[in-house]
């Protein structure tokens, strides 16, 4: 347990820091692609971002923070709201109303039957989860901690880290929190793994995952299904408490032990992490009304979220097709995913669908950086779409 570069009462990271040397990215992709390694037992070199990148990342939070505080207040809204004390209803029954088992009344371990306790899927979602807690704890004035624990396609939840949290937090105030979705693999993920931990333990937590922006309607909440800027997926370590992505190798993992990471004590001075959940806190503050509580505005409702559902899935099955791709994994649509592609994968090529739109400034800046061809597309239904290179074994 530690706090990476946050304060204490922001978030606790559930993980074990561990040393594991770099992967060079190409030799890291073709082991992950001939099914040799998988992608969670190796990292790559984190670099810092260069000037001109850091430039392109504050014109980008200036011009979208706004926007990006109204949706962090509309999620926030309505986890107060789904989760605030039902009228009748024992503490341990408190959540019912929208778990996917109102039947089975979860098993109450401890913790306070009023509190909000914030699960975030790192790293994506852990500056997500540091600035929900803040409004709900700061303006909303709920009880509220923070977790951040891993989650790995194909391999599940921490359930380790999970454990740790029920022994100290009623399973009903549970609330998984992420960044966005892309082609809804992490929601899929955490949906499976958290049924299975919920029938081996004999729990009822809730499957379903709130994000900020849903693009492929898989969320269980969401503030918008819309493909924007969301700030934090432009830096790494730097803007997610100097934390990796999650590591799950059996030479530094044992079993029963926290998923592992990487921390990068080196780039501390370079560190935006508190500086950039404190920008956003002071504009949700100027932002917020006292009565806008439970909820701020509505998020994705059923219908939308069925819609961007449908539409993802043609979306994929239309460019594997138009790019000859046999696996969907190398398909990352959304600009987030595709800001991932562009750090720490190898990319074959960037779509997009206005090179000269803000928001894509710095996917094109890396782009050129590393010499990817960019393929423009008027028809996208997302801002950018990234293709991971292929490695022919």
């Amino acid at each position: 347990m530690f706090s990476g570069s946050y304060d204490p009462e922001d978030c606790v990271f559930l993980l074990k820091p561990v040393r594991l040397a770099p992967t060079p990215l190409e030799e890291k992709e073709r082991l992950i692609q001939s099914g040799r390694r998988h992608y969670s037992e190796m990292i790559g070199a984190e670099a810092l971002p260069s000037a001109q990148y850091l430039a392109v990342f504050h014109q980008a939070l200036a011009r979208v923070k706004t926007r990006f505080a109204r949706h962090l207040l509309t999620l926030a809204g309505e986890i107060a709201r789904l989760q605030a004390p039902h009228p009748g209803l024992s503490p341990g029954e408190r959540g019912e109303a929208w778990g996917p088992h109102p039947a089975r009344a979860p098993e109450r371990r401890g913790g306070n039957a009023d509190e909000i306790v914030l699960v975030s899927l790192a790293r994506a979602g852990t500056p997500i989860g540091v600035m929900l807690g803040r409004i709900l704890r700061r303006l909303m004035r709920r009880r509220v901690r923070h977790y951040s624990i891993s989650i790995i396609r194909d391999r599940g939840i921490d359930e380790a880290a999970l454990a740790y949290i029920l022994d100290r937090h009623a399973p009903s105030a549970l609330v998984f929190v992420d960044g966005w979705t892309g082609k809804g693999a992490i929601a899929a993920e955490l949906q499976k793994s958290v049924a299975q931990f919920n029938e081996q333990h004999h729990v009822n937590l809730d499957e379903g995952l709130c994000a900020v922006a849903d693009l492929s309607g898989t969320a269980a909440l969401a503030a918008t299904a819309e493909d924007y800027l969301i700030p934090s997926a432009v830096l790494g370590c730097t803007i997610s408490g100097l934390v990796s992505r999650s590591i799950l190798n059996s030479d530094v993992v044992r079993p029963g032990e926290f998923h592992g990471c990487v921390m990068y004590e080196e780039y501390r001075a370079h560190d935006l992490s508190r500086w950039f959940v404190d920008a956003l806190t002071e504009e949700s503050a100027r932002l917020y009304r006292p009565g806008d509580d439970p909820a701020v505005a509505p998020g994705v409702s059923a219908r939308e979220r069925q819609a961007v559902r449908e539409k993802s899935v043609a979306f994929l099955q239309a460019t594997a097709a138009r790019f000859r791709i046999r696996d969907v994994n190398r398909i990352k649509p959304g600009l987030g995913e595709a800001t991932r592609v562009l750090l720490r994968r190898v990319p074959d090529c960037l779509l997009l669908r206005d090179p000269d739109l803000a928001d894509v400034a710095h996917v094109h800046l890396l782009a050129q950086e590393k010499q990817v061809p960019i393929v423009v597309d008027d028809a996208l239904p997302y801002l950018a779409v990234a293709i991971i290179k292929e490695f022919a074994e």
